[in-house]
């Protein structure tokens, strides 16, 4: 029964009444654009900022992998240095109880052998030193600007939050407001209103006339179509940009 009696009542209303109702509903709605507006770029911007964020975190981490990885490989190589060492005190030890000179260049040979793997031991952990003196530059350096975007995070969460505290009860009404005018507006029209709001740039999908023109594209329109829109007995489109059009007086209503 209920729907029945809404669907009698918007049966019921004028040509002019269901203009009004779309113009009303076009100003509640451009008024919420507005304090979305106001809060411009920053819901984006803080969530760039969180995105960057964790990237440099997750940098940070790998290169803290990457040294600890290396400080591993030197303290191997460093063991192996260690144990060439013994090797070669071992060989020395040996040469002073040789036999014969064949035995005596077999342990020279062994001395020389584990030299070289000393040096090359030698030569990687200045290679590794190296790669961790780079890394720990790279994490300093990612480290501040780790810093810095979360001092500008906590900058603009707080910008973010104070917008949203003075506007949300406002917004709220405002939606609250919007969705009544859309329970009398009949169907096919809250659909047109709907379709030509998100086509439009500026979200206007009902304009009055303003100097002749429409208010929405600014072109022309034709002193008949004006007197036919100014009569209020039949809903007219911009014929160049298909918003909805109503006369100037309205806005003044």
């Amino acid at each position: 029964m209920a729907k029945a009696n809404k669907s009698a009542e918007l049966v019921e209303m004028t040509v002019a009444e269901k203009l009004k109702a779309l113009y009303d509903k076009q100003m509640v709605d451009t008024a919420i654009d507005k304090i979305k507006i106001l809060r411009g770029e920053l819901p984006l911007e803080v969530q760039d900022l969180e995105d960057e964020i964790e990237g440099l975190q997750t940098r940070v981490s790998k290169y803290d992998e990457d040294i600890e990885a290396l400080e591993k490989s030197i303290a191997g190589k460093k063991q192996e240095i260690s144990n060439a060492q013994d090797l070669i005190k071992k060989y020395e030890e040996q040469q002073n109880n040789v036999r014969n000179n064949r035995e005596y260049d077999s342990l020279s040979k062994e001395i020389e052998f584990q030299t070289l793997e000393i040096e090359l031991c030698e030569k990687r952990i200045r290679e590794f030193s190296v790669q961790i003196d780079e890394k720990k530059v790279v994490i300093d350096e990612s480290t501040g600007v780790l810093n810095e975007r979360k001092l500008d995070l906590e900058t603009k969460k707080k910008e973010l939050d104070d917008i949203i505290d003075e506007t949300q009860r406002e917004e709220d009404i405002l939606e609250k407001k919007s969705a009544q005018l859309d329970e009398i507006i009949e169907a096919r029209l809250s659909t047109a209103y709907r379709k030509i709001r998100g086509n439009a740039r500026n979200g206007l999908a009902v304009v009055p006339v303003e100097r002749d023109a429409c208010g929405g594209c600014f072109n022309k329109i034709p002193p008949q179509r004006q007197l036919d829109i100014a009569s209020r007995k039949k809903i007219i489109v911009c014929e160049y940009c298909g918003r909805i059009l109503v006369d100037a007086k309205m806005t003044e209503e």
